[in-house]
């Protein structure tokens, strides 16, 4: 098969979705492997070494895309990247679909068979692709919050891990997932008063005995969330419904109702957000004030530190990408009831049912696409 790896384009988009190791990987199995020149810049790796790995090397986006029967992302295509797609070409990488119907109606009109990395699932649950950038984002979660309650920033201007004789800083986070658990850890371990919210008493109860005293678990109710929400000086959204839209926990009204200065870091804007008040931002203009709440909305949080985000990724996705080239996406899928889970389009028909809930559009089921 020929497997193309574009140039990530995203603003401030610095991941790349193959390392040399993979390129390796799938030449030894006899697939041709097309990288777009300066790919691996944002994450320190360069062209010779995508080279000496076995790439041929792209000189433009368009010849590459033209070229390959597979295009291996991170993120969504943007605008720049729709007319380069054509019809029977199997894109995989990052869609969040639920949170663009621009998107999903361009990947419906091109043909694509869209595999989304965030809805490949496990049998016990859970998401092996999406879990290494949950964890690299609730980790940053934390660390661009603090920033976010600098005085420079409008914020409140407290220091979350307090000082002797000083009351440490309150955090809230709603979800508790490979996200929230890892906010959580960065939290606690700077001496944060904690709180952390989950609708599942099973998780909660692995993560009160994951933390003992250094963090609360509380259910996520209408009223706890309230509580919660309004006494926190760092709010953390990290609730995901696998390929749905994200629901929205946090009201205008709650917002209101804290305390001025406070923060909101949103995980899930890439999900459309938890918030009534999210909007996606970028890593150049991260933040905005809204309702005297400093809001932190970036979509592609793990691209800030893109040489980790890398290699946490394509540890994961590898084994994916030589499955769907060695066997064809028709047999890998009928074959892997994880992968099978991921498609989302296939030409021209939906075959994700929280996207197509999510536009009120027709549902078919993926089982009698293939």
């Amino acid at each position: 098969m020929k497997v193309g790896v574009p140039r990530e384009i995203k603003e401030r988009e610095g991941r790349v979705a193959i390392t040399p190791a993979g390129v390796s990987a799938l030449t030894g199995h006899g697939h041709v492997v097309y990288v777009e020149k300066g790919a691996g810049a944002g994450s320190g790796i360069t062209d010779e070494a995508f080279e000496k790995a076995g790439a041929f090397m792209a000189s433009d986006s368009e010849s590459l895309w033209d070229s390959s029967e597979m295009i291996v992302k991170v993120k969504e295509p943007v605008e720049a990247e729709f007319e380069r797609m054509r019809e029977g070409q199997v894109l995989f990488t990052y869609l969040h679909l639920a949170a663009s119907e621009k998107l999903t109606d361009k990947l419906l009109e091109r043909g694509i068979i869209g595999i989304a990395y965030e809805t490949i699932q496990l049998e016990d649950g859970s998401l092996p692709l999406l879990a290494p950038m949950s964890a690299v984002a609730g980790r940053l979660s934390i660390q661009v919050g603090c920033a976010c309650l600098e005085a420079k920033n409008r914020g409140k201007g407290i220091l979350l891990s307090g000082v002797p004789g000083v009351h440490p800083g309150k955090v809230t986070i709603l979800g508790g997932g490979i996200s929230g658990l890892n906010a959580a850890h960065l939290a606690a371990g700077m001496g944060a008063l904690v709180t952390l919210l989950d609708i599942s008493q099973k998780r909660l109860g692995y993560l009160s005995d994951l933390f003992h005293s250094r963090a609360v678990t509380l259910m996520s109710t209408p009223a706890n969330v309230e509580r919660s929400v309004v006494e926190a000086d760092l709010v953390i959204g990290s609730v995901l419904v696998p390929g749905a839209k994200a629901p929205h926990l946090i009201t205008r009204e709650l917002l209101r109702k804290m305390e001025p200065g406070s923060a909101l870091v949103d995980i899930a804007i890439d999900q459309g957000g938890c918030a009534e008040t999210s909007r996606p931002t970028t890593h150049d203009n991260p933040v905005y004030i809204e309702e005297n709440i400093v809001h932190y909305c970036v979509s592609n949080m793990p691209g800030a530190v893109p040489r980790t985000s890398t290699q946490a990724l394509t540890n994961v996705s590898l084994p994916y990408v030589v499955e769907l080239a060695n066997k064809g996406w028709p047999r890998a899928l009928r074959e892997n009831s994880a992968l099978a889970k991921g498609l989302n389009v296939m030409k021209g028909s939906l075959a994700n049912r929280k996207v197509a809930e999510a536009f009120d559009r027709e549902y078919t089921d993926c089982r009698s696409l293939l």
